[in-house]
């Protein structure tokens, strides 16, 4: 390790450099149980930024299949052997369907010449060899005449699959034409040409492609190595659709969740608010398809076997924005839409809105025990607004459980004012933000020590490691924001009786596509990968426990004592105690960990995450350049383990009891 990391290690830990000898031991009371761990407790964070939905998670690989973007031939590329400004029409029928008014309309004078639309993709298409594509699209024509030829394009322009479409039916009606094929090559930035051949006319629209190794094989369904990545959490829950696009820059522009369910081509598209939020990261073609809606929210939550927590606008606007407000005289639209998403969750289906669930292909309920009302507001005015929508749902659900907004920083006079005045109002959880440093996270892992244990609980709603790196100054998913994160946690864990859910933000990003970083998963058009923070959450995730037990050193909980931060929970079902170990030092920690009042097997798993140098990341080249390593060691006599934490780690031990 060179001199310039010594000085920055030397600034990352807390409690300065840990010697490599045994002191006082870490004593774990294993039958001395605190507090229940919540099933909810470690769970993950949707947002739709950093291209995390619309080429992301939501598999299709046409972008503007609707021609509904600002630019309506935005992502289309035209090609014509002869000039005629009239062969294409983009035509908009706003007064007859306002959710889908816009489609294409195409005019061929000559079977003989050439004409093609093709399309770029997101950042490209990911193709793959020998996987079959499912294409679609709506057509409606007066007479027979035209066909489609479908070309798939590798980097370099190359055919590398095609296929005819045939749609023959005429008359006043749309109809959907459909074809699969396959490729038979792969590419990072592929395309799709489609020919226009014969002569005549014909209206187009909602132009599809998908890959058919969609998650669960579903058409029309989500990108399957991205949903695994969250399904090999084991997310007590996901927090969706944000964030901020919750908010809008504008009321207009608010997330509205009856425009995400239904068929396809009658959810109403609008702007990504990320489009335009960062100048520097400024991404005029990011809209929201909605292809993932709320039932397909609470389908993905279904599969993985999730708790769901959508968050709703409360009648605000992004205060950094607009700040715009629904007067309180005028919420009444917003609070219903909050009684009707919990009756499309949960009502039978001869209930309206349990009806439109069932059609959708869930006739089951979804069980949904809570909500968000508002996302990061503050001030008078969002108090006064989230006191109507909770007397409005407890008085129709009285135990459903609404999380309330303690604004955007977890400190400051806003936090204090908020706090206070939720507390007043026994709200049932709070939902607490901190993007903040490392040492932040180190300083910050006793917070919720001296919290009340009765009244409202908590949820680490969003928080991240911001880690700048000095020679570029650019926030990095490096081991030191992990490392920390992991430490801070474990104060989380520790205080299981106030903190009764967290999850890291965001959650994915893009390589080429992203508005803002750290991320937990990084995406190309082909890969995915986690970072050493994806890990952390991971392994806290897999190793819940059920309760928390004390884990001491000299008497007292572990939150940088020799550089040393712990936490400790028994599993009940699994007849586990798992303790969680983080050494923030550049020097390894030897110590004694002793567990009290528990016949233990003589043998306990190991598992380390950890690097020597505190930058380290994860790449699509090297993607487990920081993940966890597992091993067994042995339990000796007197229920004690000589443990030697290694410099700049993150340790789970788990230990069978007998």
């Amino acid at each position: 390790m060179n001199y310039k990391n010594v000085l920055l290690a030397a600034c990352f830990t807390v409690a300065g450099y840990a010697q490599a000898q045994k002191q006082a031991p870490v004593i774990v009371k294993a039958s001395q149980l605190v507090s229940e761990v919540q099933p909810t407790m470690w769970g993950v964070f949707f947002e739709d930024i950093n291209l995390g939905a619309d080429g992301g998670i939501y598999a299709e690989l046409i972008k503007n299949r609707s021609f509904e973007f600002s630019k309506p031939m935005m992502g289309w590329q035209v090609t014509q052997d002869f000039f005629d400004e009239g062969a294409l029409q983009v035509i908009n029928r706003l007064d007859k369907n306002t959710a889908n008014p816009r489609f294409l309309r195409i005019t061929k004078k000559a079977a003989d010449s050439k004409l093609a639309i093709t399309n770029e993709g997101f950042r490209g298409m990911g193709i793959k060899k020998g996987l079959r594509y499912d294409f679609s699209f709506m057509y409606r024509q007066t007479a027979a005449g035209i066909g489609l030829s479908l070309e798939l394009l590798n980097n370099e322009g190359k055919t590398i699959g095609t296929a005819t479409v045939s749609a023959t039916a005429v008359g006043d009606g749309w109809q959907k034409a459909a074809v699969s094929f396959q490729s038979t090559d792969s590419a990072s930035k592929g395309r799709l040409r489609v020919n226009i051949t014969g002569s005549g006319s014909m209206d187009v629209d909602m132009i599809s492609m998908f890959p058919s190794d969609t998650w669960k094989g579903r058409p029309g369904g989500l990108r399957a190595d991205m949903v695994q990545k969250l399904a090999d959490m084991k997310p007590g829950f996901i927090r969706f659709p944000g964030g901020c696009i919750v908010e809008g820059f504008d009321l207009s522009q608010r997330y509205q969740w009856k425009n995400t369910i239904g068929p396809i081509e009658e959810r109403q598209l609008i702007i990504n608010r990320w489009n335009f939020e960062f100048p520097h990261r400024s991404t005029p073609d990011y809209f929201q398809t909605f292809g993932l809606g709320f039932f397909e929210y609470f389908q993905l939550c279904d599969d993985i076997g999730a708790t769901a927590l959508p968050i709703l606008n409360c009648g605000m606007a992004c205060q950094f924005n607009t700040a715009e407000l629904v007067p309180l005289d005028q919420l009444d639209p917003y609070i219903q839409d909050a009684l009707d998403l919990i009756e499309f969750a949960n009502g039978d289906v001869n209930t309206v809105w349990g009806k439109k669930r069932a059609e959708m292909g869930h006739a089951a309920p979804f069980h949904l025990k809570m909500m968000g009302v508002g996302n990061e507001n503050w001030g008078p005015q969002y108090l006064e607004r989230l006191q109507l929508f909770t007397k409005a749902i407890k008085a129709k659900y009285p135990d459903f459980k609404i999380i309330a907004s303690s604004g955007t920083d977890p400190e400051g006079k806003r936090f204090d004012f908020l706090n206070t005045e939720l507390r007043k109002m026994n709200a049932d959880v709070i939902d607490e933000h901190y993007y903040r440093s490392p040492s932040w996270f180190l300083s910050n892992a006793g917070r919720y020590d001296n919290y009340p244990r009765d009244g409202a609980k908590i949820f680490g709603g969003e928080y991240a490691g911001h880690s700048d790196k000095v020679v570029d100054g650019k926030k990095q998913n490096n081991w030191q924001a992990a490392l920390a994160e992991a430490a801070f946690m474990t104060g989380l864990e520790r205080n299981a009786a106030v903190v009764h859910m967290a999850s890291y933000a965001p959650l994915f990003a893009h390589s080429e596509g992203w508005q803002w970083t750290p991320d937990l998963i990084w995406v190309n058009n082909l890969q995915s990968y986690g970072t050493p923070s994806y890990y952390v959450q991971q392994l806290y995730s897999l190793n819940k426990g059920t309760h928390v037990v004390p884990a001491l050193l000299n008497g007292e909980a572990i939150k940088g004592q020799d550089s040393l931060y712990a936490s400790a929970v028994v599993d009940k079902n699994a007849k586990e105690i798992i303790i969680k170990l983080v050494n923030a030092s550049v020097r390894p920690v030897l110590k004694d960990i002793v567990i009290e009042a528990a016949k233990l097997d003589k043998n306990a798993e190991l598992t380390v995450l950890g690097s020597e140098e505190l930058w380290t990341v994860n790449t699509f080249s090297s993607p487990e350049a920081v993940s966890p390593k597992t091993s067994q060691i042995t339990v000796s006599a007197g229920n004690k383990l000589s443990f030697t934490a290694a410099p700049y780690s993150f340790s789970v031990i788990k230990l069978k009891m007998k």
